[in-house]
């Protein structure tokens, strides 16, 4: 299994990014996968989750402002983030629990700053 990160980079206040995973060696379509983030001297946190039934979950502090939507075709998962606020800056993982092992993303990096 592996999971390629990308999109990320540096956006004002305010702003919208978007960033993407690409999943080999699964099948999407009956897993689960996560975005988390990660900020310097803390754990990861899990930011949002999309599950096989098509179902969604989010961390308080991104509701309504981020949106996690995947491909099961092509084998994306995508973090669509708008409203962005500088606390939101952090290195953002992919996720998938697959048959008991823990597979992450390279990470990406975002940064939200005027």
């Amino acid at each position: 299994v592996q999971l390629q990160a990308s999109g990320g980079g540096l956006v004002q206040p305010g702003g919208s990014l978007r960033v993407s995973c690409a999943a080999s060696g699964i099948v999407l379509s009956i897993n689960s996968l996560d975005w988390y983030r990660q900020t310097p001297g803390n754990q990861r946190e899990l930011v949002a989750r999309t599950y096989s039934n098509g179902s969604t979950t989010y961390a308080d502090s991104v509701k309504g402002r981020f949106t996690i939507s995947r491909d099961n075709v092509r084998r994306t998962v995508a973090l669509q983030m708008h409203s962005l606020k500088p606390e939101d800056t952090a290195i953002y993982y992919c996720h998938v629990l697959f048959r008991s092992r823990n597979y992450w993303g390279q990470g990406t990096q975002v940064t939200v700053s005027s």
